[in-house]
């Protein structure tokens, strides 16, 4: 990563902090009831890169989404594929779709796939509902029980949670927490960059 691209990166898991605190703090009851129910875990934005050289096998995501079609990542082998970890019931979630909307907008044509894991929601039509709310046009696996969740090698362990795989499938980096559109496109091109070099 540039010593540009870190700044970027490093100053926007700063705005994602201060905006996790925020939204926090204007939880109503009935959703802070529904993220204990499911276990709920916050994260502070903080943001993992991983090197080419120590990353692990390609991850096997897979499974029914919430539009009723089967997603599997090994049919997205050869793009960048972003991984973004949701829930109706997650305050931070709403806060970050309209950064996730506006960077898939700005991927679009540029060999880079988005897919949702909707965590531990209550039915499939919440989820459904959800996503047309926040303009989630990009496929989402329903994960009524969190295993789904798990498929991503144990690192996506907040929500939300974003991951973004090379070209060969492996988790490239992740951010645990509210993501920024800067964040995002910063570590797409990146590791578009490096699939292609």
């Amino acid at each position: 990563m540039t010593a540009h691209r870190l700044t970027r990166a490093l100053a926007a898991t700063a705005s994602a902090l201060a905006l996790l605190g925020g939204v926090a703090a204007c939880s109503t009851s009935e959703t802070q009831e529904a993220a204990q129910d499911a276990g709920y875990r916050s994260g502070d934005g903080t943001l993992h890169l991983i090197p080419e050289a120590d990353r692990d096998e390609p991850v096997d995501l897979a499974g029914d989404t919430i539009r009723g079609e089967t997603w599997d990542v090994a049919d997205h082998r050869g793009d960048v594929v972003v991984v973004n970890l949701w829930a109706s019931w997650c305050g931070p979630c709403a806060k970050e779709a309209p950064d996730l909307v506006d960077t898939h907008e700005a991927t679009k044509g540029e060999d880079v796939t988005f897919v949702g894991i909707d965590y531990r929601e209550s039915s499939v039509a919440t989820g459904l509902a959800q996503a047309k709310t926040w303009g989630f046009v990009w496929p989402s696996v329903y994960d009524e029980t969190g295993t789904t969740a798990l498929d991503m090698q144990g690192t996506m362990t907040t929500q939300p949670s974003t991951a973004v795989l090379d070209r060969q499938g492996r988790i490239a980096a992740v951010v645990l927490g509210p993501v920024t559109e800067s964040t995002l496109s910063g570590i797409i091109d990146d590791t578009l960059a490096e699939s292609n070099g």
